[in-house]
């Protein structure tokens, strides 16, 4: 293909209708046709990444190999697509407008009154077609945060209008996202929501190309036909997105709506081979076909709010079908463990895992945890503070040093067996600051890490300030905290585990963003394998 085809998402009626998840599974079917595909998200707020964000705000944080901060979409997109993303795929407004104000700080406009028209709109345009101008796609798909008719999302909506007529006939299209509701009271399906939405958008200038109605019923013949009639689409583009079981129902639903050629056609694509889901639809096989069940704790400060905690979730998932199992995740808040109700809250578990976060809030609750599943022999896995408290916990219990802490909790402590690299103690702004992205790690041979990666070398993603001290390794070493994975270049420690226990391993990276449908991660395999075996045991 010579152009890149461009094809744009919107949202419509409300928040949350799952656009992600369309611009995924759409995604995924021209890639299955043999497309090179790939997804941006434009979100509306001001702030230039979520990396400062509370989760309660926006969910998880989700971190790319080039160590962007960004919206958890992008974990949706590399778990189906099975390709990394970057920086380059998630655009905020605060890193739009930053960008311009340095650029007319610089004098680059020339003395020229810098307005949202033109100035806001190209500098959003040209990151649109940044991806696409690489060579490396045939289409790219946008997904436009927000909903229309949103002060926000305002000047997206007219770069969108702007750019799709620069690129001319069948070169762009807009997929809108809408909510056809269901009143039990009438005992019918209303459109009414879509059409103003629909109207919404067109009074913007921008005519929608595809509908998709998320709905929690089959959609007629007959409203179908309504939906086209009023919204100005083809007959043939009102695409029903009912209610799913797993989100990885999807791709397949969309298949036979026929959202793909729909798409194809509308650019003036050859549809090609229908799509190969032949492993997907063996992984949703699995994932819907468990032969056992395993219960396994989430110790986390965030817990009220699923998508806190959205790449951990879905990687059990991955590894749950790997295993032919399925996950039961039960979420504990940290805030309410202690020595008192560790037992009854943690004691019939298969395993627990002790979730990464930030600040002091709740951690004497995950460090309760640890002892108890390590003293238990419960499978237990730590990601990043969760590791950290694994060696706190260490600390205080086995080498006797009741004060142990962390700086990031305590700088006053006089055993901080986790602190601040000396790189990290001047840091002032907390934006993009921490050590964040991919790092290597090298595996040491005779370990349980080794027996789970199966090899030497390793890259995993990290995003965190807090370091392992190597003050302490020796004796933490001796004592039995084996240091099994180091940075071959600064000489941190990433994974730490214990022999003589049935699975004890904390890593100091964030293993569950690099978890997919194709190549669920190694380390939630391991882990949910030896829940099964520890169910099997009781």
């Amino acid at each position: 293909m010579n152009q890149t085809k461009y094809i744009f998402v919107t949202g419509g009626v409300t928040s949350s209708l799952g656009k992600g998840i369309i611009a995924a599974s759409l995604a995924k079917l021209l890639q299955g046709r043999g497309y090179r595909t790939t997804i941006q998200k434009f979100d509306p707020y001001i702030n230039v990444d979520p990396g400062t964000l509370n989760p309660y705000e926006h969910g998880e944080c989700y971190v790319t190999d080039d160590g962007a901060e960004t919206d958890l979409d992008l974990g949706h997109y590399e778990r189906f697509l099975n390709v990394p993303t970057s920086q380059a795929n998630n655009v905020t407004t605060g890193r739009v407008y930053l960008s311009v104000i340095e650029k007319e700080r610089r004098g680059e406009f020339l003395g020229k009154t810098v307005q949202v028209v033109p100035h806001i709109t190209n500098e959003i345009k040209d990151r649109m077609q940044l991806l696409g101008k690489s060579g490396d796609y045939d289409i790219v798909i946008t997904e436009i945060g927000g909903t229309v008719g949103d002060i926000e999302s305002l000047p997206y909506i007219e770069s969108v209008r702007q750019l799709v007529w620069e690129l001319g006939e069948n070169n762009g299209i807009v997929i809108h996202l809408t909510l056809v509701p269901y009143l039990a009271a009438a005992g019918e399906l209303k459109t009414k929501p879509t059409q103003h939405s629909v109207k919404t958008l067109m009074e913007s200038g921008i005519k929608a190309d595809i509908l998709v109605c998320r709905t929690e019923h089959e959609l007629s013949q007959e409203l179908r036909q309504k939906l086209a009639l009023f919204c100005n689409v083809k007959k043939e583009a009102v695409i029903q997105s009912i209610d799913a079981s797993t989100i990885y129902e999807v791709p397949n639903l969309m298949l036979e709506e026929g959202l793909d050629v729909v798409a194809l056609k509308k650019l003036d694509l050859p549809k090609k081979a229908s799509p190969d889901l032949k492993n997907w639809n063996t992984f949703l096989k699995r994932l819907k076909s468990p032969k056992q069940t395993v219960n396994i704790g989430l110790v986390g400060k965030y817990v009220e709010m699923q998508d806190c905690y959205k790449s951990i979730l879905e990687a059990f998932i991955h590894a749950g079908a790997a295993n032919e199992t399925k996950v039961n995740v039960i979420s504990i808040h940290s805030e309410h463990i202690n020595a008192d109700n560790v037992e009854e809250k943690l004691g019939s578990l298969d395993g627990v895992l002790v979730a990464p976060g930030f600040g002091e809030r709740g951690i004497e609750g995950k460090i309760e945890a640890v002892r108890f599943v390590r003293e238990n022999n419960i499978p237990f896995f730590g990601i990043c503070l969760g590791m950290q408290m694994s060696v706190i916990e260490y600390s205080r219990n086995i080498l006797g040093y009741a004060e142990a802490n962390s700086t990031e909790m305590n700088d006053k402590t006089s055993h901080p067996v986790v602190s601040l690299m000396e790189e990290q103690k001047n840091v002032t702004d907390k934006g993009g600051t921490m050590r964040l992205g991919a790092w290597k790690c090298d595996i040491k041979p005779d370990t349980l890490a080794y027996k789970i990666y199966g090899e030497k070398t390793i890259s995993e993603r990290h995003r965190h300030r807090y370091e392992y001290n190597n003050k302490y390794a020796d004796e933490l070493q001796k004592a039995g905290l084996k240091a099994s994975g180091v940075n071959p270049d600064t000489g941190l420690v990433e994974i730490v585990e214990l022999e003589n226990h049935p699975f004890f391993i904390g890593v100091q990276y964030h293993p569950e963003y690099k978890s997919t449908v194709a190549n669920p991660h190694p380390i939630f395999v391991n882990f949910v394998a030896a829940a099964v075996n520890a169910h099997k045991k009781q």
